[in-house]
């Protein structure tokens, strides 16, 4: 047995079996295109339901009290055909009605809506046909006296203004928004009065056709008569609404209406109140649970984008046709580009490319991937395009206004507190937002509700916005990303966020120890020997790989201490066969990095105990040569690819870099001369021999990061990532080499194994940046030696070009 519809999840449904259960004689179907015809939007047919539920007789008496959502729906139902539904009956005189007038919650026939009055100038009660200007009621038997004929008073009041308007053109004007003689009666007295409203006073118009009225003769070609300011932010834009008696546009409409959301804390206008009367954004709204519905194809109750005779479909699941797309000839599901009337493919949609005509880095609205367009390039004729009444720029336009005038809404409405005033700290992040070159792409991670929040909670906070202050927020991606944008527009230092996020984490592991002592041996281990460790190894800043071995290591002695205490045992109690049977059930990964923790205890007298370290013997894995340049000449050949991925790959291939050594690159390890180009992976520079070097020139060039901050001009990064001011990581850029099909780890061991064979281990470590001990063992493992190497250079020729590091000479 199914449930019956929850008014509040699915209100229409509900309004169709209450309308069923009356017996209209309409199907299901008709019934459910009639509600949503009438209903309107998910407020209005929630207040729909609601009336039904609470009143269901409505529906077969036609008697008021009810809303007048419930009024015209009895009217569509009647209109086709439902004849056990009864029309809305008058309140008064309980005649059917086919038009309401409404008084309170009651409605009306037209006789009985408008009532007889006495007129103000004959004394006799008849139907009220306008009212003077003073307010009172006249009859259609006692015309007004004092103005006989208002459109001729208008024209000369309007002419004697702007001179440069005619007679005629000003009647024309007239006849477009006056529909009524009492609409000329009231303009004519207000204008009359007033007529500084016509030169830039409109802000004080009493009604609103006044401002239709200078709108209209503006594009008729008047010079005295001009559109009124904003008397707010002084912007000559539509003044749609009225606050404190003067007309002001959205914007500082909306500014004026500014409150804290009651659940996410951001200030906006509220959309709606939720049960308590409190106030919502629309973001908040729109997320509501109330708000979502289950999808008819993935069952996910989501925002409903489209609704069928079958149910709604959520935004992934709207039916798109399969088509070419004319920008990158795939067969996919596309959308219709306005721009053009051609498919595109949702991915070609949010393309960003140099446009071949302007050489503009733009949205691409037409062309192909070789010849991509923009969209002012692909249709140059401005009519087109619509203008943004806020800044005045033409092209696509979102919600009446272009995406950076709705960027710049949403940072005030984000960053900016109650009085409109920004936190000085706050200043270069919202300078950098609002100046970005992808406003679309901010909106975009604005939107997003931890962004929402945590801005909110920022702008609003009364401390000084520092690292520390961050550090004491909720660990999330969301505020690393943001601290990643701070420090990139310059709002805070830059520092090691791999050791900072590291140092915090051990702080914490050693807090939660319960034991003194072994806080005490955690906190040397971790502070004075791990911790350093990482300091003096680090470059220019501590990696992800190393930060993660660093954190393997301190959890290996803590689980180590923790399996000590649990056989009653402490480091200076334990014997070397207790070590021997923790050994024989631990992993090969655990025995390495609980060893670096004994034989630290060990060097400080702490314990009798003793751990050997593993001792490396020379590559497990398979040393597949003719695979490794089967892809490396693939590589240097297949211009699909993109260029950084290639370049990665040849890397690893040629030069045996490990993928966190490639992210590491920046354009200081780039020389480029006369005749060569060199790419420094250790102390001394390495020539890259054709068509590497081409392509490194390339990524150099043509180097993008995902970020909408911290543009690729401002970045040495030669691979840059996602976030401002970092580059990609070790881990996306294998993931991006595995799917290509290039492994790093074994075509690494490949190369190095090949070139330690070739090479004495002190050229291999200046060259590709190991340590020598490294160089070493791998050299061994190959079985080269200095004799080897020095029998080859003899038989070079001396003659021949400068040798080059590639690994074929």
């Amino acid at each position: 047995m199914t449930s019956p519809p929850d008014p509040v999840r699915d209100p229409a449904g509900t309004v169709v079996d209450l309308v069923m259960t009356a017996g209209p004689g309409l199907d299901r179907d008709t019934v459910l295109r009639i509600v949503e015809r009438v209903g309107g939007g998910r407020a209005k047919r929630r207040r729909l339901a609601a009336a039904l539920v609470e009143n269901p007789a409505v529906l077969t008496s036609g008697r008021s009290p009810a809303p007048k959502s419930v009024g015209d729906l009895l009217l569509a139902l009647r209109e086709s055909g439902a004849a056990s539904i009864s029309p809305p009956r008058c309140a008064e005189c309980d005649r059917e009605i086919t038009s309401m007038q409404r008084r309170a919650e009651h409605w009306y026939c037209p006789p009985c809506f408008v009532r007889p009055q006495p007129c103000s100038t004959c004394g006799h009660e008849r139907q009220v046909a306008f009212r003077d200007r003073h307010g009172r009621p006249r009859c259609g038997q006692c015309p007004d006296q004092d103005d006989p004929d208002p459109a001729s008073t208008l024209v000369d009041l309007i002419t004697g203004i702007d001179p440069g308007l005619s007679g005629p053109t000003v009647s024309l004007a007239l006849g477009t928004i006056i529909t009524k003689a009492a609409h000329l009666h009231k303009l004519a007295w207000i204008l009359r009065d007033a007529p500084e409203l016509l030169t830039g006073d409109g802000a004080k118009a009493p009604v609103p056709m006044l401002l239709r009225l200078i709108d209209v003769l503006v594009e008729a070609g008047a010079t005295v008569i001009r559109r009124p300011p904003c008397p707010t932010c002084s912007r000559i834009v539509p003044l749609t609404k009225q606050r404190d008696g003067l007309r002001v546009c959205r914007t500082c409409y909306a500014r004026a209406r500014t409150v804290a959301c009651a659940r996410c804390g951001t200030l906006r206008e509220p959309a709606a109140r939720d049960e308590q009367g409190r106030p919502l954004c629309p973001c908040c709204l729109i997320s509501d649970p109330d708000n979502l519905e289950a999808c008819l194809q993935c069952g996910r109750h989501m925002r409903v984008s489209t609704r069928t005779l079958d149910g709604p479909l959520c935004p992934t699941c709207r039916p798109r046709r399969i088509l070419t797309c004319t920008i990158c000839a795939r067969t996919v599901p596309c959308l219709i580009a306005k721009a053009t009337g051609q498919p595109w493919c949702p991915a070609c949609a949010r393309l960003r490319a140099t446009c071949s005509a302007c050489g503009r880095v733009d949205i691409v609205r037409g062309g192909t991937r070789q010849a991509p367009l923009c969209g002012t390039c692909l249709v140059p004729d401005a009519a087109f395009w619509k203008t943004c009444p806020d800044c005045g720029t033409s092209g696509r336009l979102t919600s009446g206004a272009c995406a950076r005038c709705h960027l710049h809404k949403k940072l005030r409405d984000l960053l900016h507190d109650i009085t409109g005033g920004l936190r000085p700290e706050l200043e270069p992040l919202h300078r950098a937002l609002a100046d970005t070159d992808r406003p679309a792409t901010a909106l975009a991670w604005l939107s997003r509700p931890a962004v929402r929040t945590l801005l909110t909670s920022l702008a609003s906070g009364h401390g000084s916005l520092t690292h520390a202050a961050l550090d004491e927020l909720p660990a999330s991606k969301t505020l690393t990303h943001l601290r990643s944008v701070l420090v990139a527009v310059g709002g805070l230092p830059r520092r090691d966020e791999h050791l900072a996020q590291l140092e915090r984490w051990t702080t914490r592991k050693i807090a939660a120890r319960s034991d003194p002592e072994e806080r005490k041996i955690l906190h040397q281990y971790g502070t004075w020997h791990v911790i350093r460790r990482v300091r003096q190894r680090s470059r220019e800043a501590t990696t992800a790989n190393q930060a993660a071995v660093a954190r393997r290591r301190l959890s290996a002695a803590a689980g180590f201490l923790d399996w000590l205490a649990e056989h009653d045992l402490t480091l200076a109690t334990a014997g070397q066969g207790d070590l021997d049977q923790w050994a024989a059930a631990t992993t090969t990964n655990g025995y390495a990095n609980t060893g670096h923790f004994i034989r630290w205890v060990n060097s400080r007298k702490l314990t009798r105990l003793d751990l050997p370290a593993l001792r490396w013997t020379g590559p497990t894995g398979a040393i597949d040569t003719e695979t490794r340049w089967e892809q490396a000449r693939w590589l240097l050949g297949d211009s699909t690819l993109k260029p950084e991925d290639r370049v990665a790959g040849l890397l690893v291939l040629l030069y045996a870099q490990r993928p966190a050594a490639i992210s590491r690159l920046t354009l200081d390890h780039v020389h480029r001369e006369d005749q060569h180009v060199r790419l420094q992976f250790g102390s001394v520079p390495v020539v890259l021999p054709e068509p590497l070097a081409g392509l490194v020139l390339r990524v150099v060039a043509d180097r993008q990061g995902h970020a909408s901050l911290g543009a690729p001009d401002t970045s040495t990064w030669l691979f840059p990532g996602g976030r401002p001011g970092h580059p990609v990581s070790s881990f996306r850029l294998s993931e991006r080499l595995r799917d290509i099909g290039v492994l790093p780890g074994q075509s690494r061991s490949a190369a190095l194994f090949q070139l330690a064979g070739e090479l004495p281990a002190a050229l291999l470590a200046r060259m590709l940046g190991i340590h020598i001990s490294v160089a070493v063992q791998w050299q061994r493992a190959a079985a080269g030696d200095w004799a080897t190497y020095a029998a080859d250079i003899g038989l070079r020729s001396t003659t021949g070009p400068p040798p080059t590091a590639s690994p074929r000479q």
